[in-house]
C-alpha cells in the first residue's frame, strides 16, 4: 500500500493543485471579476464591497478544499468569528494564512508586500480593497498614508486589520522576531489587540512547495489565544512591552502543543 501511495500521491497532489488554480484563475474571471468591475463602477463604497467579495471568494476556496480533500478538516473557534474593531496579530506558517483570515472576516484589511501592488489586476484589487503596502517608497507613500490615516475610523466601524508580526512564514514552527508595525498602528488607533493562533496550514501547503499535500489527514485550526486592551495613555506603556506580552502568548501556546 505504501508503495502504491508513493506513486499515486504526486499525481493526486498535481490534479488537486490544478483544480485550485482553475478556481483561482477561471473562477475569478468568470464569476467574480464581473461583480468587482460592477462594484468599481457603481458602488458608493468600493472598499467595503471589494472586501466583501474577497471574503466570499476565499470562503469558496476553502469550501472547495474541504470538498475535494475529504481528509482536510477546518476548525474555527467560535470566538474568532466574533472579533470586530481590532488589530489582529497571528503566527504565520503558510501562504494560506492570509487567505484563511480573509475568508473568516467580511470586513478586513491587511498589510501586503509592496511588490504585489505592481501586479496587473491583482494590484488594482488590493488598492481598491484598502489593503496597506508594506513599504512606502516613492510609489506607495501616499497610498500607505491614506490607508493608515483612515484606519481608526475603519476599525471603529467594525472592520479588522490583521497582521503577521513575524513578517514572513516560519519553516520551523517557532515564533520569529516581531516587527513593530502592527503594534504602532494599534496604538495610533487606540485599538484592542486580538491574538490568533493558526495550526497546520503548512501541512496542507508548506513554504517552498508548489503542490498541495493532499493525501494526509489534516486539521487546520484557528484559535483566539489572547485579547489585550492596552492602556496606551499610561506612562508605563511601551511598544516593546506589548510585543513581549504577545510573544509570551504565542510561545505558551507552542509549548502546550509540544506537551500534548
Amino acid at each position: 500500500m505504501a508503495v502504491v501511495l508513493k506513486y499515486i500521491k504526486p499525481v493526486v497532489d498535481f490534479v488537486i493543485t490544478s483544480l485550485f488554480w482553475i478556481y483561482y484563475i477561471f473562477g475569478y474571471l468568470l464569476f467574480f471579476f464581473p461583480p468587482y468591475l460592477a462594484s468599481f463602477i457603481f458602488s458608493s463604497n468600493r472598499e467595503a464591497t471589494f472586501q466583501r467579495l474577497n471574503h466570499f471568494f476565499f470562503r469558496g476556496f476553502f469550501f472547495l478544499t474541504r470538498t475535494i480533500i475529504p481528509q482536510q478538516k477546518l476548525h474555527i473557534q467560535e470566538e474568532v468569528l466574533s472579533v470586530r474593531s481590532s488589530v489582529i496579530v497571528c503566527n504565520h506558517l503558510s501562504y494560506l494564512d492570509p487567505l484563511l483570515l480573509i475568508s473568516l472576516f467580511e470586513k478586513q484589511k491587511t498589510i501586503v508586500k509592496s511588490v504585489f501592488f505592481k501586479i496587473p489586476v491583482f494590484g488594482w484589487l488590493m488598492k481598491t480593497s484598502g489593503y496597506v503596502p508594506s513599504r512606502a517608497g516613492e510609489d506607495f507613500a501616499s497610498l500607505m498614508i491614506k490607508n493608515i490615516e483612515g484606519m481608526r475610523d475603519y476599525l471603529s466601524s467594525g472592520g479588522n486589520l490583521f497582521i503577521f508580526p513575524e513578517g514572513t512564514r516560519r519553516r520551523d514552527g517557532k515564533i520569529g522576531r516581531f516587527r513593530e508595525g502592527a503594534f504602532k498602528i494599534a496604538r495610533l488607533c487606540g485599538a484592542p489587540i486580538k491574538v490568533l493562533f493558526i495550526r497546520n496550514t503548512d501541512i496542507l501547503f508548506g513554504p517552498g512547495k508548489f503542490l498541495f499535500n493532499t493525501c494526509v489527514q489534516n486539521s487546520i485550526e484557528v484559535r483566539l489565544i489572547g485579547s489585550i486592551e492596552p492602556d496606551y495613555e499610561n506612562d508605563s506603556f511601551s511598544i516593546s512591552g506589548l510585543m513581549e506580552q504577545v510573544r509570551s502568548l504565542f510561545e505558551s501556546q507552542n509549548s502546550n502543543l509540544q506537551t500534548q
